[in-house]
């Protein structure tokens, strides 16, 4: 099972039980005073690593475990305890440092698995456990000083903390001269180690609120309280923390008499605390003293019924309200309140607007679990007070984008206190007005910060009140309401930015559906805006929103929603999938809803926002589309009405620079809005300048802006002939800077030469001159020479009905001739292989003319002549070369275009079989066998090699194939290099050593290989992955009996020689040492061997030290680890070992000679 899978998998049971058991055993069964041997640590290593791996797999499951929890921890327990009990009583005892510390962490694992107050329930609580704990904890040189033994001390505390709670007299403990010395014991161990970060502070914070939580020890608590309002003072901010940890869990558990009598004492606390400024800048202070002052409240206030309830609806359909047996006496009315709630509650107010998240959410559960102790009319106060903060930063009449970001941190933390208030039941139904009316603004708080925005908390938030809102509130208030937040709902769900509020917005939704079942078409939206119909923006924009715009109820809010928020969004993103969510709409009913949204989004074009601007145009654009789309007299006019608006933009707006993105959508709107009576109009146009938006845009630096313009020039093309227009843009542009080459290359693309010739001839002239590299007229940006390969393609697919009237037969050969030497563009620069854009363009040109050729090879007459069947096949071969070779995304696009041809029909005419690709049963085998390799990427090296060298066998491919697998075996990257490597040598290992008539030889394969690098021995870049090929099959032992076949030996000399030519004079120390590995590996080739040792000398005494070194080295490893076939003398290791060969000394030179002359000697013998 892969790792994803292991991931998301649900299990029903613990059905890991028994291997975690064992596992377990093994760690408890060691002796934890002894140190363990290095086979015994690697077994309990191994055993603590399947213990952290089966608790990490449970993690999200962890009740599953409870079961057998018991029998699990209880022996972990109890192993600590006698390990403690040990340590005790033999004071002097040394223990393994690494067993101890492995039980602790498997302690530490079962508590954070499964939480302290779990786990603890099952460590020994026995009185007599009391002194072994505290005197272990308390040793002077025992475990738990060791500092990186943090989890043992976590353990004891938890321990101590468990056995405090035990009902017995602690001066049972003490000495009859020295009472209470026990406590003091206690006591002082947890005040030890409240200034300790983590989680012993936390322990120890248990401890002492347990401790404390005792009837004999009133006194030390008050005497601690005295000492914490000291320490506060002091402003030391890790005890602080501390104490605020201990007083919080006393507050929560302690007995209500022992508390009140220090309620002032708590409350003195709370003020010492926020006028501190060290300590209140501190989050984690913040936060305990907000839990402090709700928790106190909590035990001022008597506790009473919950009047929460959860609505729900049964089977048939009736509306139930799940409430406790209990009622709520009228007497509960009459509760005096002490006048303490009013200092908290106003405390936990201004929490509501802390900077951080965890205070707000802190004090909103603090309130509402206050309020609901309270009285009804108290706590529809405490909702009327939460509710007055949305509007302190509110201005009357203002929308919600006009608020301060400041106001952030209020709203989120009212919206919190407001779910908290909603979840039990608190909002009555006069507020559900006043609350719903300010989370409708909450729904949409957005607020531009910088280059981002804020406010997906207050979102987020605001869902989670509508969320909590269902569950406790009557049908029959919420009706007046419900198709209102339905459209709230649904809006949000749908066209929020973050993923989170989307499902939230769902998630709220379909808790009302379910619920009150008041909402339009409640289950059908549902169904379309799910979980995960919702989760990913572009599904939610173009797909589920034209579902729900099918509800009349809904696509209205839909519409407008857009139209005042998306489109208007910061995010560049949010205002494309707007606009084309806009289009999918108004397409349900366009007669209607086209010029309706239209004349709305002319209003913003207006605005010197640029995000309105922007908007609005991509909106015109995408309905524009849709009229072209339909194409009727009616239409034609509309789309007449909104070529128009453009005319709104101010000039200085769309021509400036830098707003690149207003000038590309206006091209956009003129590519899609442009009629013949607009063209035909010229200067007395509605849009004057339109022509001058399109030349600024082809002239801009962004290829954005770029390609929309030239999609305007691709429909003034099919309106009018621009012959005029291309030749001034050849002209211009062909010498121009760089940013306007590139733009000749989109704009001549996709010109529409089938309807106006546009000189037709000069562009293919332009474009072939552009990309030859012998011409002076060669494009040198590769980004320009890319665009006019991209753009080849592209008109021959666009005269194809009239091919023969447009291309000759030689015209077409020279533009097959122009991208097949583009697969030969390895241009290098800063930013890497950037000869692989131009490289990926030719591949999907030729195979798109390829199959434009084929399918209308019945109308060419001479079709041998516009695609000869030897060039058809040279290209395969190229391009399946470029299929194996180092770079993935190549590979990738490689390997689909291929897969493209092997598909297509062969050409209608006579001979059709010459067009047969090479091989193709064969291909067809390996890469088409099933469904599963038509799917697998050509990217992924492991599944495609082994099945590339196979392709070897196919004769008329084997030069290209074979050169790109040596690049590929040369790659730095371990993903290419090894899968390439690896299956090189096993089809090397299983051909024959002599060519035959039944295909290829390991010969033959070994003559190709020196053939590819006699032809360039002057280019590194060749010679070394060749090299490195031989190295490997020489290392896998391949080649070893080569020499026993005719010729053979004179192949085996050829690479020698190739390997050693002029290596005192080569730079590339890369080359260099594969020409080393070369000879050393052929001393075991008996034909060459002696050849080899005499050339040995020339890397042992090489002017590169780091040469001499590896060589050295590399020989060495070599005779102690091959058989040779002969025994090499004791003293070629020695010198190889004494000499020091990175020196400049004669000595090298002599040692060098002297291992060259032993080798020699060797092979003779």
């Amino acid at each position: 099972m892969d790792e994803d899978s292991q991931e998301t998998r649900l299990f029903a049971v613990f059905e890991r039980h028994d291997e975690f058991v064992a596992a377990q055993n093994t760690l408890l069964a060691v002796d934890l005073f002894g140190e363990p041997s290095r086979e015994e640590e690697d077994v309990e290593l191994d055993c603590s690593r399947k213990l952290i791996m089966i608790f990490g797999e449970y993690q999200e499951q962890s009740y599953l475990l409870d079961p057998y929890l018991e029998s699990l921890v209880s022996p972990v327990a109890e192993c600590l305890r006698k390990y403690a009990l040990t340590c005790v009583n033999a004071r002097v005892a040394q223990s393994s440092h690494s067993r101890v510390e492995r039980l602790s962490d498997l302690l530490h694992n079962y508590i954070k698995f499964r939480g302290y107050k779990t786990i603890t329930r099952f460590f020994p609580h026995e009185v007599s456990d009391l002194s072994i704990a505290l005197d272990f904890i308390r040793l002077p040189s025992g475990p738990v000083k060791d500092l990186s033994q943090w989890g043992l001390r976590y353990a004891v505390l938890l321990w101590l903390s468990l056995i405090c709670r035990i009902p017995f007299d602690l001066q049972k403990f003490d000495d009859a001269t020295r009472s209470g010395e026990t406590a003091n014991a206690i006591e002082l161990v947890g005040k030890d180690r409240l200034n300790m970060a983590g989680l012993e502070r936390e322990g120890a914070a248990t401890l002492l609120a347990r401790f404390y939580a005792r009837k004999d020890t009133k006194q030390q608590f008050a005497s601690f309280v005295e000492w914490s309002i000291t320490v506060f003072r002091s402003s030391d901010i890790i005890l602080s923390i501390g104490v605020l940890q201990v007083l919080c869990e006393l507050v929560k558990s302690g007995s209500s008499e022992q508390l009140q009598a220090f309620t002032q004492k708590f409350l003195e606390i709370t003020n010492t605390l926020e006028q501190s400024t060290p300590l209140t800048s501190n989050t984690l202070v913040r936060k305990y003293r907000t839990k402090l002052l709700s928790r106190v409240a909590l035990r001022l206030m008597p506790p009473k019924v919950s009047r929460s309830k959860l609505t729900f609806r049964s089977l048939d359909g009736d509306f139930k309200n799940q409430t406790n047996n209990g009622s709520v006496d009228d007497g509960d009315e009459d509760i005096d309140i002490p006048e303490e709630i009013d200092i908290i509650l106003e405390s936990l107010f201004k929490s509501l607007q802390d900077k951080d998240t965890v205070i707000r959410w802190s004090a909103a559960k603090g309130i509402a679990r206050i309020s609901e102790r309270l009285p009804s009319d108290f706590s529809s106060q405490v909702l009327e007070t939460i509710l007055g903060l949305f509007s302190i930063h509110s201005v009357a009449g203002a929308s919600v984008y006009d608020t301060p970001a400041i106001a952030e941190a209020t709203w989120h933390g009212a919206s919190l206190a407001s779910a908290e208030m909603a979840r039990r039941g608190l909002v009555q139904t006069s507020a559900l007005g006043s609350l719903l009316g300010w989370l409708s603004k909450a729904l949409y708080f957005d607020i531009r910060k910088g280059a981002h925005s804020i406010g997906s908390n207050v979102r987020d938030a605001a869902a989670y009140v509508i969320w909590a809102l269902a569950r406790a509130q009557d049908p029959e208030s919420f009706s007046p309401y419900a198709r209102e937040l339905a459209q709230w709902l649904v809006s949000v769900a749908l066209f929020d930015r973050e993923i989170h509020i989307r499902r939230a917005a769902s998630a709220a939704f379909q808790e009302h559906v379910g619920r009150m079942a008041l909402f339009p078409h409640g289950i059908d939206v549902l169904r379309k805006t799910d979980f995960y119909a919702v989760s990913v923006r572009r599904n939610a924009f173009t797909v589920a929103a034209p579902q729900v715009a099918e509800h009349l109820e809904y696509r209205s809010c839909l519409i407008d929603h857009i139209i005042s928020i998306t489109l208007r969004h910061w995010d560049v993103a949010m205002r494309e999938f707007g606009a084309q969510a806009l289009r999918r709409i108004c397409e349900l009913d366009l007669k209607t809803l086209g010029l309706e949204c239209a004349s709305k989004m002319a209003g913003f074009l207006h605005s010197v926002d640029v995000s309105d601007v922007h908007g609005a145009l991509a909106a015109l654009t995408g309905i524009s589309e849709a009229y072209r789309i339909q194409g009727s007299e009616e239409n034609a006019s509309n789309r007449q009405k909104i070529f128009a608006f453009i005319a709104i933009v101010s000039q200085d707006a769309v021509m400036v620079p830098r707003n690149g993105l207003i000038l590309a959508a206006a091209c956009d709107l003129i590519a899609s809005s442009l009629t013949l009576q607009e063209v035909e109009l010229q200067e007395k146009t509605s849009v004057p300048h339109w022509k001058r938006i399109i030349d600024q845009g082809l002239r801009h630096r962004s290829s954005s802006v770029q390609q929309a313009a030239a999609a305007a020039m691709a429909t003034t093309s099919s309106l009018i002939d621009c012959s005029l227009d291309v030749h001034r843009l050849i002209k211009d542009f062909r010498r121009g800077p760089q940013s306007l080459q590139q733009s000749l290359g989109y704009t001549l693309g996709v010109l529409d030469y089938n309807a106006h010739p546009h000189g037709f001839s000069e562009v293919v002239k332009c474009l072939l001159n552009s990309v030859d590299p012998n011409s002076s007229g060669r494009m040198s940006s590769i980004e320009a020479r890319r665009n006019c390969f991209q753009a080849l393609p592209k008109i021959v697919a666009n005269v194809l009905p009239r091919l023969t009237e447009y291309l000759i037969a030689e015209s077409m050969c020279g533009v097959l001739d122009a991208l097949d030497s583009g697969l030969d563009d390895y241009t290098m620069d800063e930013r890497g292989d950037i000869g692989s854009w131009v490289r990926m363009a030719c591949i999907q040109g030729l195979a798109s003319i390829f199959e434009d050729l084929f399918r209308v090879s019945g109308s060419i007459p001479q079709f041998a002549n516009y695609l000869p069947a030897q060039r058809y096949h040279s290209v395969i071969a190229r391009i399946l070369r470029q299929g194996v070779e180092r770079l993935d995304n190549v590979r990738q696009i490689a390997g689909h275009c291929l897969l493209r041809l092997f598909r297509i029909p062969l050409p209608n005419v006579s001979h059709q079989e010459e067009w047969r690709i090479k091989g193709s049963e064969l291909m067809v085998k390996l890469f088409l066998n099933d469904a599963s390799d038509a799917m697998t990427s050509w990217s992924v090296g492991e599944w495609l090699f082994p099945k590339a060298v196979e392709l070897l066998r196919v004769q008329e491919y084997r030069q290209p194939l074979l050169t790109g697998l040596i690049h590929s075996v040369g790659a730095r990257t371990g993903s290419t290099h090894r899968p390439a490597s690896s299956s090189l040598v096993s089809f090397a290992r299983g051909l024959p050593l002599c060519p035959s008539d039944s295909g290829y030889s390991l010969f033959e394969l070994c003559d190709d290989l020196i053939e590819c690098a006699q032809g360039r021995t002057t280019s590194n870049a060749v010679v070394v992955p060749i090299l490195q090929t031989f190295n490997m099959l020489l290392e896998a032992d391949v080649l070893s009996h080569l020499s026993s076949v005719d010729s053979g030996p004179s192949k085996l000399e050829k690479l020698l020689n190739i390997a050693t030519k002029n290596v005192l004079r080569l730079k590339n120390v890369q080359r260099v040492q594969e020409s080393m590995k070369i000879v050393v590996n052929l001393l075991v080739v008996s034909s060459v061997s002696k050849s080899s040792s005499e050339r040995i000398i020339d890397f042992l005494s090489h002017p590169y030290p780091k040469i001499r070194t590896s060589t050295a080295e590399y020989l060495y490893t070599f005779i102690q680890s091959r058989d040779l076939g002969w025994e090499a003398d004791d003293a070629v290791e020695e010198l190889l070992l004494e000499t020091e060969w990175s020196s400049e000394s004669m000595q090298v030179k002599v040692a060098a000679t002297r291992v060259s002359e032993l080798l020699s000697c060797a092979i003779t013998e």
